[in-house]
C-alpha cells in the first residue's frame, strides 16, 4: 500500500474589522499634523483620543455603528465633524482650516 502524503495547509484567519473602526490622516495647509488628538463620540459613548503620528495618521476603534462626532484637539481648539460609523472600517481624512482665528475641520 502506498502512503499518501498531503501537503501542509496553512489556514490564515483574518481578524474581522471592528464595528466602527475609523482611521485616516489630519492635515493643515496640505501638511500632516503631528500630535493632534482625534476623539470619537458615538451616541452616549465617548472613546479615548488617538494622537496623530508624524504622518498625521490616527486610528480609532469604536464599537457602535451609526452617527458619530469626531473632534480634533489642536492648538487649544476643538473643531468637530459628524461622520458615520459602519460594520467595516472607514477611512476619514480630515483637513484643518484656520478661518478668522478659529479652526474648522472638514473631510478631504
Amino acid at each position: 500500500m502506498r502512503a499518501m502524503m498531503f501537503p501542509a495547509c496553512v489556514i490564515l484567519a483574518a481578524a474581522p474589522a471592528l464595528a466602527g473602526e475609523m482611521y485616516g490622516t489630519v492635515t493643515e495647509a496640505g501638511r500632516p499634523v503631528e500630535g493632534a488628538s482625534v476623539e470619537a463620540r458615538c451616541g452616549a459613548k465617548a472613546y479615548p483620543a488617538a494622537r496623530t503620528d508624524k504622518g498625521g495618521s490616527y486610528h480609532l476603534a469604536v464599537q457602535e455603528k451609526g452617527k458619530c462626532t469626531l473632534t480634533v484637539q489642536h492648538k487649544g481648539q476643538s473643531p468637530s465633524l459628524e461622520v458615520a460609523s459602519y460594520d467595516e472600517g472607514v477611512q476619514i481624512d480630515l483637513v484643518l482650516e484656520l478661518k478668522g482665528g478659529a479652526y474648522t475641520v472638514r473631510r478631504k
